[in-house]
């Protein structure tokens, strides 16, 4: 019953793209026929699929390549009872094939563990076959989409030696979902799980969400807001969520929730949370036992605690060490793992904010439970278009810690702005910390490299809702793409995942892949550009963020405040984190702190969020800064307009429906290039009190007019 549910959702998942080919709902996994002409020339010898066995992940993968082998080849491939011909594609493990157990991979494919796996061709009973194999299930389902992508990308098929294993063991998706079916910082409809409905009704679409993750290699999902309401770790609602870990499980994608840390009073009438309390620390090892009752591999608790209002330790003077590991006791037995997020942050005379979690984290090195992973952002801030790496990759290397990005646009243009973040995260991943010297790169702290790391993860915060399209940009479906594919392997190209995404979702025609390719490349340089150039950072309108607004100040928190940030004056702008300022310079080692620290050495990328810097500073180009500032914002427009000229001559490559879906998602963005320009360089003109350079286009709004209003999305 099961292999026939899941074998006709797949069904529906492929005859409903096909219905409407081109609305984005298959994302990459768009299994329509190749052109004879690329056929003819790669010649894939695939005749049909040998997957033996009758349990849910491998139901699934026979359904996959059946599917995706006959759509994309444009003649039906079917299953194989045998292999006495060529051009068939054996899968399975050594317990599922007795045909891979001939071949006595054991060994190799123990190294490579269970989401490892082996693509090669080769000689079987005389008959030149692919052999896909793992040591697990799962390892085979992510080798069976890795092929599925090498015939979409017209990679040749036919001479095949490959091995992979993911770098992460934890590559997770989080989903800021309320139960209400809104989504904080969501920008794609309503959230995907229909709690009214769950458990008795469990939408098709899930599955193909399921899917969608396991192709890229996504193997868990935090399904509720890191701003927790504790009524997920009910009864009722626990039944809800085991209806969607049954549907995930044969994509290997665990689910996790967010355990707000005041349940224990709010649906156990307890009088307090303390973690030093035993009735406490009971409370919350019953839930656990509850938990994995019904969800046997339940992946376990996130937890944002004392951070913008939320409770935690610290209420009761406790640390978050103390909070992190009684939740971790209640977690061990179960191998249920705790994410302590690190975005804390407190007001203090003389605060920085960059350097809060450092101070707040950093003196429990080594002290939180062996199965707490401690969840640090990209950057010190908040998810800005452009931060330096957060001082606590490097700085803690006895602790286990995972990057946090965010894949849904928050400060980037929601989902009207084109950004391909995948080079966005690959600066952050190669930045060099030199915590162990040089190359001791953010990615060697997060596949565990640097510092022998037992446990690894990286999470992104999910783009996706209930729009048609998933992300509510057709191209923003490249940034979910490319989380799952960085967190496999972090030293992936970005011109690579960039190219795999575009062959699969969009076109193979050489020229016009190109021209995509370079948008998505220039894209986020780009939107620094018109945004936040230089180094400047939380210049976003306050509360929403969508839109310029320097000037605000009307937030209850300092540090909630753009004038806060660029702290812009007569003399100049920039923040200074020197050590004639805050000094959380000093929070990186020495290599990268003495080249912030310098005004002569500071990237001029990071130079405003280190420094604050003379107005008729000279820059590298010989420009001023001023006249630097404002030619920054005017390329960010150019390149827009640009952009939008060069998307209006693919029309007759990409799909009418898309192209003008795209089209006009550029035409706000233009839009919003404009105003952010206009409404930054009239502002910190009051300050510089110069004119604008040649180049830079005449504001067309007075800067009251931007004041009165933030930009509409």
């Amino acid at each position: 019953m099961i292999r026939l549910l899941v074998a006709c959702l797949v069904f529906a998942f492929l005859v409903g793209g096909v219905a409407k080919a081109d609305d984005g709902y298959r994302l990459w996994l768009r299994y329509d026929a190749l052109p004879s002409r690329m056929i003819a020339v790669y010649r894939p010898r695939v005749a049909a699929v040998g997957v033996t066995g009758n349990s849910p992940t491998l139901n699934a993968i026979r359904s996959e390549l059946v599917n995706g082998l006959t759509g994309l080849l444009g003649s039906a491939v079917p299953v194989a009872s045998d292999i006495n011909r060529d051009g068939v594609v054996v899968v399975g493990t050594p317990r599922s094939s007795t045909l891979i157990a001939r071949l006595r991979w054991e060994t190799q494919l123990a190294q490579l563990g269970p989401e490892g796996f082996r693509i090669r061709s080769v000689k079987l009973g005389g008959h030149s076959v692919t052999v896909i194999a793992s040591e697990g299930e799962l390892g085979a389902l992510y080798g069976s989409f890795h092929f599925l992508r090498l015939i979409q990308t017209l990679q040749p098929v036919n001479r095949l030696d490959i091995t992979q294993k993911p770098r992460v063991q934890l590559r997770m998706l989080d989903h800021w979902d309320n139960l209400d079916g809104s989504v904080e910082r969501g920008y794609a409809g309503r959230s995907l799980w229909n709690w009214s409905a769950l458990p008795d009704t469990v939408d098709p679409r899930l599955l193909d969400y399921a899917r969608a993750n396991a192709s890229i290699g996504i193997n868990g999902s935090l399904l509720n807001n890191v701003n927790a309401n504790a009524q997920i770790l009910t009864g009722e609602y626990l039944r809800k969520v085991a209806a969607v870990a049954d549907v995930f499980r044969p994509y290997g994608v665990r689910v996790f929730l967010s355990a707000r840390f005041s349940a224990p009073m709010e649906l156990g009438g307890l009088k307090t949370a303390d973690p030093f309390d035993p009735v406490v620390a009971a409370w919350w090892k019953k839930k656990a036992d509850e938990i994995f009752q019904l969800i046997p591999d339940f992946g376990g608790f996130v937890v944002k605690a004392n951070s913008e209002g939320q409770p935690g330790p610290r209420t009761y003077n406790r640390t978050h060490v103390d909070g992190a590991n009684m939740l971790a006791a209640a977690l061990a037995p179960h191998n249920g793992l705790v994410i302590w997020r690190a975005f804390v942050y407190d007001m203090k005379p003389g605060y920085d904010r960059a350097g809060a979690a450092y101070e707040n984290l950093q003196p429990f090195d080594g002290k939180f439970a062996a199965n707490v992973l401690l969840q640090v952002k990209n950057g010190p801030i908040d998810f800005q278009p452009r931060e330096p790496f957060h001082p606590l990759f490097g700085g803690m290397p006895a602790t286990q810690l995972m990057p946090e990005f965010q894949i849904t646009q928050e400060y980037l243009g929601f989902s009207n702005h084109l950004v391909f973040l995948a080079s966005m995260w690959r600066e952050v991943l190669d930045s060099d910390t030199y915590a162990k010297g040089p190359g001791s790169t953010v990615a060697k702290v997060a596949d565990g490299s640097l510092d022998s790391q037992r446990l690894t993860g990286i999470a992104g915060v999910a783009n996706t809702g209930s729009d048609r399209n998933w992300t509510g940009h057709h191209f923003l479906q490249a940034n979910w793409y490319a989380f799952g594919r960085l967190a496999w392997n972090p030293d992936l190209p970005s011109r690579q995942i960039a190219g795999e995404w575009i062959g699969m979702t969009l076109t193979n025609e050489p020229k016009a892949a190109g021209t995509i390719a370079r948008i998505m490349l220039e894209s986020h340089e780009a939107v620094v550009d018109y945004m936040t150039p230089l180094g400047l950072h939380h210049i976003m309108w306050g509360g929403h963020h969508y839109g310029p607004a320097p000037w605000w100040d009307k937030e209850p928190r300092a540090d909630w405040n753009p004038v806060y940030y660029h702290r812009a004056d007569d003399r100049g702008l920039g923040f200074d984190r020197t050590a004639s300022g805050s000094n959380t310079v000093g929070q990186y080692h020495p290599p990268v702190r003495d080249r912030f620290a310098k005004l002569s050495t500071c990237p001029e990328a990071f130079l405003l969020w280190f420094h604050h810097v003379p107005w008729e500073h000279r820059m590298k180009s010989g420009r001023i800064l001023w006249d630097e500032l404002a030619l920054h914002y005017q390329r960010g427009v150019d390149w827009v307009r640009a952009t939008r000229t060069e998307w209006d001559a693919l029309a007759g490559v990409i799909d009418a429906e898309r192209h003008g879906e795209v089209a006009k998602k550029l035409a706000i963005q233009e839009r919003d290039a404009i105003w952010w320009r206009d409404a930054c360089v009239l502002y910190f003109q009051t300050f510089s009190k110069r004119p604008l350079p040649a180049g830079v286009e005449k504001p067309a709004r007075t800067l009251a007019e931007y004041k009165e209003k933030s930009l509409t999305w």
